[in-house]
């Protein structure tokens, strides 16, 4: 019976094989190149981490992680050539939630960056950590 509903309804579960292998693949794969905040911290005090905010400049000034670059997500890819100063050290990038900065981090390992972190929540959740921001210019 098993086998004959699967049969007359087999793109639902043609549809569930596939949502399932989302699903695995981003619970082992997906985290990786991710830091939370603390680990975040720990890389830049540690190990010198530069961080990258990829926020609109007006976000960024409302609030940033402390010697942060601002290279806003639009044009992002056109200004990686002024980051290469970073490139051999490890990289954290952030943007509101960590949405963004995971696209921002795919195009600077495609341009040869060797360390490139997403902060996983990003500001919102160094925010939640308690976690201090800066409104100064670097």
């Amino acid at each position: 019976m098993l086998l004959e509903f699967i049969g007359n309804h087999w793109v639902l579960f043609a549809a569930l094989g596939v949502i399932l292998g989302l699903l695995t693949y981003t619970l082992i794969i997906g985290e990786k190149g991710s830091v939370d905040p603390s680990a975040a911290t720990t890389m830049i005090n540690q190990r010198d981490a530069a961080v990258i905010d990829v926020r609109p400049a007006a976000d960024f000034a409302k609030g940033h992680i402390i010697n942060a670059v601002n290279v806003p997500m639009n044009g992002f890819k056109k200004q990686t050539a002024a980051l290469s100063r970073y490139k051999d050290g490890p990289v954290i990038v952030n943007c509101r939630s960590g949405s963004q900065s995971q696209a921002a981090c795919h195009v600077l390992r495609k341009s040869g960056f060797n360390e490139v972190y997403n902060l996983k929540g990003g500001i919102m959740a160094w925010e939640a950590a308690n976690l201090p921001l800066t409104r100064k210019k670097r």
